[in-house]
Parts: structure tokens; sequence; C-alpha cells
């Protein structure tokens, strides 16, 4: 390369990087103009020159030069600022919206739309996360989620921090204390457990070994049955209780339901009706006759109540209800089936009952669980299918959450509103195990369903 053709490149370089470094600092157009004028023109005269020469032609006129300087700096004008020296950088507090992909739902064989990601219309862009349609409901330890009614809130509040103003004892039920509770702004005034529980402020206090029914509780709501009473977790300081239910562990105290149906029979006091095993089995027949007449045992209990009950016992391995005789796996010595000796009945189906059958009397075609801790610790081999005979079909939407595969995240986020259940367990390390034993449990149950072809049904509307 010649000396001249190596001052040109160098004289243009020079020139394109100082005009970078000037207008980085916000120069303007005539400071432009008469300070980098010079040095453009020479570039461009520099450049320009060479056809002249090898063509033999006369150069341009000045005009045209000062055409082609105008040309050059209103181009310079349109370049972008270089990189890393915006003048105008994006504060740091406003990060780009998110985004959401909008899967456009299949009608009528078209093929999905290709559009791009869209914003979430659900949220306006200026509102801060969490701010949706939805109204935010608080619970003792956060936000609730969408499961749990304001109803739920409500008695889950009164158990959790109501003062204790009276206590009763259950007759034939060991170590359970039915307590009268004052909520928090309520009125002074004399306390009587009889007043104070029909009034809907009352609650039962169990063991500390029974907490799995408060678990059982937020599962029930998780899976849209809707038939468990509130229980939350609670460690007790009230002078008016017994030293055992002060000592500082955490005992589950389950809201009590004022009008609970119970039969006047003293034996049987824990159902609503008395239900065998044969008759249950003979009402679960698709086609089979239903009880002909309303006094007939049970008669105010559509099939679909049974379903759901089979699931959450099955979930759960509740046996108190339908198999407490435990005529569906083999049963340790331990067991209270085998120290009662109710399992030896197991070979005389019509000697089989079942127990905690009940409804309340504002709803008595609903079923009300009670007494779910169940049996976590169950082993898979020897899970109890006799809590599935005679079922042919589930309740939709309790089968879509256990097929989710989020049955575990839900429940995570459930049990976080019990924050006394939540600490004492060690939060969601703690809970982690039980909440895989009833995740296996689920895809047992789902795979029973495939391999029996097995139906769901849907919920009627509210």
């Amino acid at each position: 390369m010649s000396k001249r053709k190596e001052e040109e490149s160098y004289v243009y370089e020079d020139t394109y990087i100082r005009t970078w470094q000037y207008w980085s600092k916000g120069g303007s157009l005539l400071q432009d103009i008469r300070i980098w004028g010079p040095l453009v023109t020479l570039s461009l005269s520099l450049q320009v020159q060479r056809p002249w020469r090898r063509t033999g032609l006369k150069p341009p006129a000045p005009a045209a030069l000062a055409v082609l300087l105008a040309l050059a700096l209103l181009a310079l004008a349109r370049l972008p600022p270089p990189p890393h020296h915006s003048p105008h950088p994006l504060p740091a507090s406003s990060p780009p919206a998110p985004w959401r992909e909008v899967a456009a739902p299949l009608s009528r064989g078209r093929a999905p739309s290709g559009r791009v990601p869209v914003p979430s219309p659900g949220l306006r862009q200026d509102q801060p996360p969490g701010r949706g349609r939805r109204r935010r409901r608080r619970g003792a330890a956060g936000d609730a989620p969408p499961w749990l009614s304001d109803d739920d809130l409500q008695k889950m509040q009164l158990l959790a921090r109501g003062r204790v103003v009276s206590k009763t004892r259950i007759p034939a039920h060991g170590q359970v204390l039915r307590v009268g509770l004052r909520a928090i702004g309520d009125a002074e005034g004399d306390s009587s457990p009889g007043r104070d529980c029909q009034d809907g402020r009352c609650g039962l206090i169990k063991r500390p070994g029974d907490l799995y029914e408060v678990l059982a509780f937020h599962l029930d709501r998780v899976l849209g049955l809707n038939r468990s009473l509130p229980a939350v977790a609670r460690r007790f300081t009230s002078h008016l209780l017994p030293y055992s239910y002060t000592d500082g562990s955490p005992r589950p105290i389950i809201w009590w339901a004022p009008d609970l149906q119970h039969l006047e029979d003293a034996n049987n006091d824990q159902n609503s009706c008395a239900l065998g095993w044969l008759q249950y089995q003979e009402m679960l027949r698709p086609h089979g006759p239903m009880p002909a007449t309303r006094d007939a045992p049970c008669s105010s209990i559509p099939r679909g109540e049974w379903s759901r009950l089979a699931l959450f016992d099955f979930l759960l391995q509740v046996h108190d209800r339908l198999d407490r005789y435990c005529c569906g796996f083999q049963p340790e010595p331990s067991e209270p089936c085998v120290e009662e000796m109710l399992h030896e009945k197991c070979r005389n189906p019509a000697e089989l009952v079942l127990v905690h059958i009940l409804v309340r009397r504002s709803a008595p075609s609903r079923l009300v669980f009670i007494d779910n801790a169940g049996k976590p610790q169950h082993p898979e081999e020897k899970l109890n299918f006799r809590l599935l005979q005679g079922i042919d079909s589930f309740p939709a939407a309790a089968v879509a959450t256990l097929r989710s595969g989020r049955l575990q995240s839900l429940l995570l986020q459930s049990l976080r509103v019990d924050r006394e259940l939540w600490e004492s367990q060690g939060g969601a390390e703690g809970l982690r195990p039980l909440l895989r034993t009833i995740d296996r449990r689920a895809r047992i149950l789902l795979r029973h369903i495939r391999e029996h072809s097995l139906t769901v049904f849907e919920d009627p509307p509210c």
C-alpha cells in the first residue's frame, strides 16, 4: 500500500472514531459542521478524487462536494449511540413485563395460531404483582389459597386464636376435650359449653398424635371435596385446661359442628344412620335397588358421596369408617382391630357395620368426614383396597388434581397458612415425607382407576 493510501485510510478511520466519541457526548449539529466539517470534507475529497483520476474526467464542482458533505452529516446525525454509553439507561427498578404463552384452544379443526406471546390480560402492566381482579384474603400466615373459603378462614382464625372460656369431657373418647372459644373482639359475658357450641364457637382438642387430621383437612379442600371440618394446630396455655394440654406440644383442634346428626342409640351414637357392610355394597350397585322409603338407613345420601369418601379414605388410609375390622389387609397385632378382636368378624360379612357415617341436619345429603387421622405410615404393600370396593366412579375435579402432578405443591401452599403446624413440623422439608406418601397413594389410585376402567363424574353446580 502506498504512503498516500495509508494516509487516506488513516484520516477516514480517525474521522469516524472521533465522530463516535464526540457524538456520544451530545454535540449539536452546528458544532458538528463547524468542528468536523473540515475533516469530513477532507475524507470525502480523498475518496471522491479516485474515480476522476482514473477516468480522466474533471473533478466535481464545489457545490457537489457541499451536497455530499451535507448528506454525510445527516447520515452521522442518524447513527444510534454506541453501545454501553446510552444517555438514558433503563431504570434498575423497571424490569420488563412478564410474558405468558397463550395456547389457543383448537376449535372446529383449525390449527392453533402462531402468534407471538402476549402479556397476560388479567393484570394491568402498571399494577404491582398480585393486584389482579381476585380479592386477596389473609390467612393465619399470609395470603390464603382459593380453595379455602371465607367461612373456612373465619373458623380457622377462631380455632387458632380464640380464648378458651369453657371445657367439657366427651364420654368414651379418652383425651378429647370440647372447649368453648371466645373470638378476639367478642363482647365479654357468661359462657356455658352448651350455648357456645350452639353458636358454632366450640372446638375439639385431640391428642398430639392426631395432628395428621390437620393435613387431612387441607387435602380435603385441595381436592375440592369440602366434606371435612376446619382444623388447625395449636399450643394451648389456658389455665382452664389440664396440664397435659398445656405442656407446649401442638395439638389439633377441630371445629365442632353444632348440627351433626347422631343416633339416639348410646352404643351407636357416632353415626347418623346405621348401615351394615352388605347394605352399603347393595346401595353402591349402579342399577341395584335403592332404599324404597326415606326411613331406610342413609337413604338421603347419594352414591357420589360414597365415592368422595372412598377416595379420601384411601389416600389417608382411614380404616375406621368403611373397614374398622381390618378385613382389607393383614393387620399387625398392635392394631386396635386385633386387640379388640374385631378382625375375627371378617369371616361373617353380615356382622360388619360402618361407623362415623355422619351428616348435618342442615345438609342431610352430604357426608361429614370426622376422625380423619388415618395411617401415614401404613406400608404400600398393605394398602387397603377394600375401601374402594363397589365404587365405580370418582369426582372429576379431585381426579384431575391427582393427575396434574401438583398435589404436593398445592398441599404445601395450603399448609403454609397454618403457621403452628408449618413451624412445628419443620416447614416444607419436614412435611415432604408425608406428602410424598400421599402422592404415591394417589398414583396407585389412578392406576386402579385406569386398570378397572372406572369413570369420573362432574360435581353439580353450587
